[in-house]
């Protein structure tokens, strides 16, 4: 099968692995198209559930725009509009490296470090489904910017 090729039909086969099936995997099979499917259909989970979060914030906002006399509840209305429009902001930050880590299972360069081309890893796909460096990369890079911010 060609795994650039993967549509929606093939996820919903019984070829996508468990997380203990896929942790269990010899390391030959790393991004195997079984392991690539169970990535996508992560991916897609995640995109899902952050395109129904934000038509649940649409709804809500279009439902606290109500003029309110007192203004201490329209300020706690629009403190909590201001928080919520932040939570949505970095979800669609978010939604674009689903995106992205959709893009690269289609290429062939998911799971890969984007600078080392070491394998990122499983565990940390797990926990992260859109990395794009190793551990190791990352922690250099979180010291760089560390070192650079002060």
């Amino acid at each position: 099968m060609n795994t650039t090729n993967m549509t929606q039909e093939t996820l919903e086969d019984d070829d996508i692995p468990t997380v203990e099936e896929l942790l269990a995997m010899p390391e030959e099979d790393y991004m195997s198209p079984r392991q690539l499917k169970f990535f996508k259909k992560l991916l897609l989970e995640e995109k899902r559930k952050l395109l129904e979060k934000a038509a649940e914030t649409t709804q809500y906002l279009q439902q606290e725009n109500e003029v309110t006399p007192d203004w201490t509840d329209r300020a706690t209305i629009e403190e909590e509009q201001a928080l919520e429009l932040r939570v949505r902001d970095r979800e669609r930050k978010l939604m674009k490296k689903i995106d992205e880590a959709l893009e690269r299972i289609e290429k062939g360069t998911y799971g890969w470090c984007e600078e080392t081309g070491e394998p990122i890893g499983l565990k940390r796909l797990l926990a992260r489904p859109t990395a794009t460096l190793c551990l190791e990369a990352q922690e250099r890079h979180e010291r760089l910017e560390k070192l650079q911010g002060g």
